[in-house]
């Protein structure tokens, strides 16, 4: 084939695709320009939200569901907004770090927040 596509700079899948104007990974979901040759990142460390948009340190994130927490009677609401988060490979696939008011210093996954503007 002589329009192969290249693999994806995330998780190295050679099963990439077409997506409009973005190459897209199936297995890790890692969306990407064509025209990017070094494509920004460094070994599939891109966290992203419940919406897919990607997260960095010192974002603010709003709760998209409510969350039991060990330990407390109450739960943290849905719309909690948690500001200056910190991305962390913690246990159990929780990858963020952050302080929640009411609660303390908490690990929260990716796919229970959206970021906020």
């Amino acid at each position: 084939m002589a329009n192969e596509l290249p693999p994806c700079p995330a998780c190295n899948s050679p099963y990439t695709y077409e997506s409009g104007a973005l190459l897209t990974c199936p297995e890790c979901a890692h969306e990407w320009s064509a025209d990017d040759t070094d494509a920004d990142v460094d070994s599939g460390s891109v966290i992203k939200d419940s919406a897919g948009n990607v997260l960095t340190d010192g974002d603010s994130v709003t709760v998209v569901k409510d969350l039991k927490v060990k330990g407390s009677a109450t739960a943290i609401k849905v719309g909690t907004k948690v500001r200056n988060i910190r991305l962390v490979d913690g246990p159990d696939g929780h990858d963020i770090d952050a302080k929640v008011d009411g609660f303390g210093q908490v690990f929260l996954k990716s796919s229970v927040v959206k970021k906020a503007n």
